[in-house]
């Protein structure tokens, strides 16, 4: 993206909240939030964020910048949360380097369940508000009508696209979570090999901390279970290695969940599962996921008593 592309706002927001403005593009990506890759007048090389500020920005900051401060593989926050008209915006450091993994084993699911134990571990000791409205994806507590949290963009498609088999699987899975009654805690939400960045065995850099929820925690075990091998699209992945992951992080947290628990956190993973395959549905996307659902979802809602 050339300099004179860049949103009109930016230039002058690096030089109150950095120090410099921009002197190159490194990179621009669209996903939950617009991210400028920048190199600074000066030659500091910078991330800045900018989403619809919907009120979640700031917990998500503060926490992510709680985590770098103890050490954890993350993007240290260079700045709070700034309102610009409508957008929340935020700058962090550049946390360049590492590769995506990519595997759907058992194997792949005890690493990736490891470091989602450590993550978890860490957000526990992080007080703030709830970073509330939580990721549609994982928003199966909304109070709209429908099983499917309001969105524009795919409320205005063509629903018949979406095969009875995901709205039914989304409807049994929502009942099983709604009738849960456990308590939330802060996690991430977006568990995905495309946000984790690996230098051999040790993760360098976990991303995506717009993506930060406040559901139960087996919820979102259960969801990191099913959507950790996606490194492109979202997938399912397969029940041994979602049951692979979901022992690895209760060994390494210390504490088994209890039978309710366990239920809920594989209704978890069919609810994401769903949500993705629909929005696949309906913007064209690749119909792996909604197959891998297909495949699973009897399994998956036995396990999660739904």
């Amino acid at each position: 993206m050339p300099l004179d592309e860049l949103p009109a706002w930016l230039p002058a927001w690096c030089l109150d909240h950095l120090g410099g403005e921009p002197a190159g593009v490194l990179f621009q990506s669209q996903q939950v939030s617009t991210v400028f890759g920048l190199r600074l007048a000066g030659g500091r090389d910078v991330v800045v964020k900018a989403r619809a500020d919907d009120g979640r920005a700031a917990s998500c900051v503060a926490a992510q910048a709680r985590l770098a401060e103890r050490g954890f593989p993350c993007a240290r926050p260079l700045t709070p949360v700034v309102g610009v008209g409508a957008l929340a915006v935020h700058a962090e450091e550049l946390r360049p380097g590492g590769e995506v993994l990519h595997g759907d084993s058992p194997g792949m699911a005890m690493r990736c369940a490891e470091v989602f134990a450590r993550l978890m571990g860490e957000l526990a000791g992080v007080t703030l508000a709830p970073p509330l409205p939580n990721p549609p994806w994982v928003r199966w507590d909304h109070t709209d009508s429908g099983v499917w949290p309001a969105i524009d963009v795919l409320d205005s498609r063509d629903q018949t696209v979406v095969s009875e088999h995901i709205v039914e699987t989304a409807e049994r899975a929502r009942r099983r979570l709604l009738a849960a009654g456990l308590p939330c805690v802060l996690g991430h939400a977006d568990f995905e090999a495309q946000n984790l960045r690996w230098q051999g065995r040790q993760v360098w850099a976990v991303h995506d901390w717009d993506s930060l929820a406040w559901q139960p925690e087996a919820a979102l075990v259960g969801a990191a279970s099913g959507s950790f091998a996606s490194s492109g699209p979202p997938t399912l992945a397969p029940i041994d290695s979602s049951e692979a992951f979901l022992v690895a992080y209760q060994d390494i947290r210390g504490r088994l969940f209890t039978a309710v628990e366990l239920e809920i956190a594989w209704a978890a993973s069919l609810w994401m599962a769903a949500y993705n395959a629909r929005e696949m549905a309906l913007c064209g996307g690749t119909p792996a996921g909604g197959d891998a659902l297909r495949a699973q979802a009897a399994e998956r809602l036995r396990r999660a008593d739904a």
